[in-house]
């Protein structure tokens, strides 16, 4: 049924969104991607795609599809299958339907119909006569947690002239976003009776005065710094924890901290920026003592708005009537890995990355055929 599926994005679309590829990484018994990447790999090998399923983990597979000259100029397309849970959801998350030209689904945003609009874009491109470069067509796995699915591939030797990441950008072209640093606070006090000042160390309130530091260098540091199409670097509080008893000195309270960065920043510098914060603390009251360490970074990402990459996708777009708008990506994608790889990459997509995620998941159709439209234009003409 599959090699027979029609070179509809909104179809392959829906057909995504219907098979559950929760990420098992984010949600304890998930599926994973296996059943929607080998269903993925079925219908561009009946396209006429030389097509690969790589396991990155077990049962936890990349789709690798290849159309036009081997070697040729490539432009790879890329999307991860992954997607996160459903226990907010107000609609079923996995069957998919149309309702006043709004396709919906877990998935349908983020990013299956990004995934159905490159697809079907290369093949369309295809059809036209002979490519002058080769499509590298990636689906690939975890990029909701840990992007081990595009890692593999960089790792194991892709080679690329450019690269698109067909995450939701609302049909906006987005050469740079953010990166982030997950940095994780263990502030150590001394457990004591309530009514023993004298003894006690406050863990928390000692988180309290690394809060109010952090709130200080925003306002002061971090709104100093700007990039041209991201604005400024920011970072928030996101979990604390705490404390044993009412009448109890914590001993230790854990602050989680989200810095996002922008380009010219790394994660380390970001740690050693809080780690500076927490040595003037410790300057100024003996008792302070807290520990940081770097959980988790991603670069960001930033590509000229003169590229070739990013005026090959602009004139495509202007082309097929849309305005061609170049702008800043607020969220993370797997176009860092690619741009640290030395491969030039940017986000294009249909969708909008503030339904991701969330309670109700839809996506525009005609946005589906608008950005299938303007890939098929960049693949036509890649490497000409």
């Amino acid at each position: 049924m599959s090699s027979n599926f029609p070179l509809d994005p909104v179809a392959l679309t829906e057909a995504l969104v219907a098979i559950d590829s929760r990420n098992p990484s984010l949600v304890a018994g998930a599926p994973g991607e296996a059943n929607c990447a080998r269903f993925l790999a079925s219908v561009l090998s009946g396209w006429g795609f030389a097509v690969s399923l790589d396991d990155v983990r077990p049962n936890r597979p990349n789709v690798v599809a290849r159309i036009g000259p081997p070697g040729q100029s490539p432009l790879v397309l890329n999307g991860h299958l992954d997607v996160v849970g459903t226990d907010n959801m107000v609609h079923d998350p996995f069957r998919p339907f149309v309702r006043d030209g709004n396709l919906y689904g877990r998935g349908a945003t983020d990013m299956k119909s990004g995934i159905a609009a490159m697809c079907v874009a290369a093949a369309r491109a295809a059809a036209r006569g002979a490519l002058a470069s080769e499509i590298i067509v990636t689906a690939v796995c975890d990029e909701e947690f840990e992007s081990i699915g595009t890692r593999a591939l960089l790792d194991g030797g892709l080679r690329a002239t450019a690269a698109i990441v067909t995450e939701p950008t609302r049909l906006t072209i987005c050469p740079a976003h953010k990166g982030f640093a997950w940095i994780e606070a263990t502030l150590h006090g001394k457990a004591a009776h309530g009514s023993r000042y004298d003894v006690g160390v406050d863990a928390i309130r000692h988180a309290g005065l690394l809060l109010a530091s952090l709130d200080e260098f925003e306002h002061h540091v971090l709104m100093s710094r700007s990039h041209s199409l991201l604005g400024r670097p920011s970072l928030h509080a996101a979990m604390i924890s705490g404390g044993t008893a009412w009448s109890t000195f914590a001993e230790l309270c854990t602050l989680r901290i989200e810095r996002r960065t922008i380009p010219g920043e790394t994660g380390e510098e970001a740690l050693n920026e809080l780690q500076f914060l927490c040595s003037a603390l410790a300057s100024s009251r003996e008792s302070f003592d807290a520990r940081l360490s770097l959980v988790c970074a991603q670069p960001p990402s930033d590509l000229s708005a003169d590229a070739p990459l990013t005026r090959a996708v602009v004139a495509a777009a202007q082309h097929r009537t849309l305005p061609g708008t170049v702008a800043g990506l607020p969220c993370w994608t797997d176009a860092a890995l690619f741009n640290e790889a030395g491969i030039p990459a940017l986000c294009f997509g249909p969708g909008d990355i503030g339904r991701a995620h969330s309670a109700e998941e839809w996506v525009e159709c005609a946005d589906i055929d608008r950005a299938t439209d303007v890939l098929e234009d960049v693949c036509a003409a890649w490497g000409k």
